[in-house]
C-alpha cells in the first residue's frame, strides 16, 4: 500500500526507510523542494541522518497533495511545533478513512494540548483512525538496523495494528497500546527529564544522581499523566520508563546535550541557535509547567528546570532547592495514616 511520511527530518527519513524496505510504495514529503530534490537524487539525508538509504521505492517530493494523494496511511513527522499548520494543509487532501499517525513528540504551548489532539482539531476525518507513534527510537540507531521497540497508541485497535503491520521489521519491532494519552504525554515529557540529567552530567555528578533524578521525573511524568486520564502503567513501559532511560543517556540525545550547554551557563537562545534541531524539551517544560499549574499537580523538577529556563536560574542552585526539599514518602500521594 501507499504510505507517506510528511517531514523528512532524521525520524521522517528513518520510517520512509522501514517502510520502504518493507515492500511499501512510500512518498517522503520535504517542506523544501532543493531538499526533497536532493534526497530523491543522492538517496540519502546527509543534514539529519546521514546512515540512511532511502530504498527506490521512496519518492521524495515537496508537493504535498502528491504525497497524501491515495494514501492508506499518513505518518505526520514534523516537530511538535509543526504539527497544527502540517495537519491543516493534509487535511483537505485526505481520503476518508485514512490512517494518521502522529510521530511527534511535545506539547503544544499555546493550547497545552498533545499532538494528537490537535491533529483530530485539523483534521475530524482522522478521530477515528488517530495513531500515536512513540517509544526509546533514536533516528540514527533505526538507520543502522539496531534492535528497536516502539509502541502504535491508539482508541482503535485496527488503526494501531495497521500501523503495526506496516512498520514492523527484522530490526523494528512494534507494539500496540490503547493509551494514547499515556503514550503521548511519555514522549512528551520525558525531554523534560533530560534536560536535567544533561544538567547533571555537565555539573559532574554522578549514577546516584541520575538514578534518582530519572525515578523521581517518572514519578512526576506519572502523576501528570494520571491527572489527565492516562494510565498508570504505560509509563512502565517503552513510551514511558524505556524512552525516559534512552533521552537521559544516550549520546544521540538532544535534550541532554542542552542540559550539557546549560550547566556550561549558555542561554536557551544560544543553544537553539547552535543545535539548528528543534530542542523538544525546552517547549515541553512550558507546557508542562503549566499543566501541573492548571490541575494542581506537584512537579518539583519540572519546576525548577522551567526555572533554569525562563527565569534565568543557576542550575546548581536550582539542585540544591531540590535536594533541600521538605521530607516526604516516596508515594508522595499516601499519608501517614494509609502507610502505618
Amino acid at each position: 500500500m501507499k504510505i507517506a511520511v510528511i517531514g523528512a527530518g532524521g525520524w521522517g527519513t528513518a520510517l520512509a526507510a522501514v517502510l520502504g524496505e518493507n515492500g511499501h510504495r512510500v512518498a517522503l514529503w520535504a517542506r523544501n523542494p532543493k531538499t526533497a530534490a536532493e534526497l530523491a537524487a543522492t538517496r540519502r539525508n546527509p543534514r539529519y541522518l546521514p546512515d540512511a538509504v532511502l530504498p527506490e521505492n521512496v519518492t521524495c517530493t515537496a508537493d504535498l497533495a502528491a504525497a497524501a494523494a491515495d494514501a492508506a496511511i499518513v505518518i505526520i513527522a514534523a516537530p511538535s511545533h509543526a504539527v497544527r499548520t502540517t495537519a491543516a494543509a493534509l487535511a483537505p487532501l485526505l481520503a476518508a478513512g485514512t490512517v494518521v499517525v502522529s510521530a511527534a513528540k511535545g506539547l503544544e504551548i499555546a493550547s497545552l494540548k498533545r499532538m494528537s489532539e490537535i491533529v483530530v482539531e485539523e483534521i475530524p476525518a482522522a478521530a477515528a483512525n488517530i495513531v500515536a507513534l512513540s517509544g526509546p527510537n533514536h533516528a540514527e540507531e533505526v538507520a543502522l538496523r539496531q534492535p528497536t521497540a516502539t509502541v502504535a497508541a491508539s482508541a482503535s485497535r485496527a488503526a494501531a495494528e495497521a500501523v503495526q503491520d506496516a512498520l514492523m521489521a527484522p530490526y523494528l519491532r512494534v507494539y500496540t497500546n490503547p493509551d494514547i494519552i499515556g503514550v503521548e504525554l511519555g514522549g512528551a515529557l520525558k525531554n523534560i527529564v533530560a534536560l536535567g540529567a544533561g544538567i547533571g552530567d555537565g555539573l559532574g555528578f554522578g549514577d546516584n544522581a541520575k538514578a534518582a533524578l530519572l525515578t523521581r521525573g517518572l514519578a512526576e511524568i506519572t502523576r501528570l499523566g494520571v491527572a489527565m486520564g492516562a494510565q498508570p502503567l504505560t509509563f512502565a513501559g517503552l513510551s514511558g520508563i524505556g524512552d525516559l532511560i534512552v533521552t537521559c543517556t544516550s549520546r544521540h540525545s538532544r535534550n541532554r546535550r542542552a542540559g550539557l550547554a546549560l550547566a556550561a551557563g549558555k542561554t536557551v537562545g544560544e543553544i537553539e541557535g547552535e543545535t539548528g534541531m528543534v530542542v523538544e524539551g525546552i517547549r515541553s517544560t512550558l507546557a508542562a509547567h503549566q499543566l501541573a499549574g492548571r490541575l494542581g499537580v506537584e512537579m518539583p523538577i519540572t519546576a525548577e528546570i522551567h526555572n533554569v529556563l525562563y527565569q534565568s536560574a543557576d542550575p546548581r542552585e536550582a539542585v540544591g532547592r531540590l535536594m533541600g526539599r521538605g521530607r516526604t514518602h516516596e508515594p508522595e500521594e499516601v499519608a501517614d495514616t494509609q502507610a502505618w
